[in-house]
């Protein structure tokens, strides 16, 4: 009875410490951490890789079968403000990616309600589907051997994205809210604004191609606030002026930037004043 109990409490050991060693996963977790405009994303999910077999076609077949897109728990974006998808308006929150896999060229990523699931869930319900977006999918020449999610063509508004694996890629377009999140905060600031706020505001609009003759109105007053504008801001200053068809003051305040650069040993900003001075004929 002892020689058993000994047994006994010898092979429990063995498997509490068998337990205890850490090997790695087949489908290694990852986590994708993305804004775009002033909208943060999040994307976890996990890489399952290749390894020898065919993927689309056998081991997920076409026809309409729905792919958890990517492995082990189903994978899960997190918009931090409202987005639009296909067209479709997306609360923000937190949403299980599914693609429907119809055929080697079109498929269907479909943005999931119920994000506690393992895989596809049991029972599909279409009215947890809260965006669907059909989409291409085009042959790459090349073969990814690990599942890859990403979020490309970023934009103020928008970017992609990006579903990659074996030799097969597909783009999800959206856009997200920056146009309504900046304009918010420009009205805020505006109703007691200082310089940063009219500097920033005229950057933005010059960028977005906004009313140029506005943009140039509050970079006068931001650096109306500064005793001295250094090379950045004037560098800032030409392009509102350039963009307000003001050629004169574009110049001027480029050769005010080139001058200041130089002094500060600025190699970017002299090269960018030498290129617009010589777009603008006065180089």
């Amino acid at each position: 009875m002892k020689k058993l109990a000994l047994l006994t409490f010898a092979f429990a050991l063995f498997f509490s410490v068998n337990a205890q060693v850490e090997t790695p996963q087949p489908s290694p977790f990852s986590k994708i951490e993305q804004k775009v405009g002033l909208t943060d994303i999040t994307i976890e999910y996990s890489r399952p890789s290749v390894k020898g077999r065919q993927i689309f076609g056998s081991l997920e077949p076409y026809g309409g079968n729905i792919w958890r897109t990517g492995a082990n728990k189903n994978t899960i974006i997190t918009f931090s403000d409202d987005v639009t998808i296909a067209g479709q308006d997306v609360k923000a929150g937190s949403y299980a990616i599914f693609t429907r896999l119809n055929s080697k060229t079109d498929w269907d990523v479909m943005l999931y309600a119920d994000t506690e699931n393992w895989g596809a869930p049991a029972e599909w319900d279409d009215s947890k589907v809260v965006a669907s977006a059909k989409v291409e999918v085009m042959e790459i020449p090349f073969n990814v051997e690990t599942f890859a999610i990403d979020i490309n063509s970023i934009t103020n508004n928008g970017a992609h994205l990006e579903l990659i694996w074996e030799k097969s890629y597909a783009a999800v377009p959206f856009t997200v809210p920056t146009e309504d999140k900046v304009q918010a905060t420009i009205d805020k600031a505006l109703a007691g604004p200082g310089m940063g706020d009219y500097y920033n505001a005229a950057v933005y609009y010059t960028t977005e191609g906004k009313d140029p003759q506005l943009a140039k109105k509050w970079m006068d007053k931001a650096l109306s606030m500064v005793d001295k504008p250094r090379f950045w801001h004037l560098r800032q200053k030409s392009l509102v002026y350039a963009a307000a068809g003001d050629k004169k003051g574009a110049i001027e305040a480029a050769k005010a930037s080139l001058a200041d650069a130089k002094k500060s040993n600025n190699a970017g900003y002299v090269k960018m004043n030498e290129d617009s001075l010589k777009e603008w004929g006065a180089l």
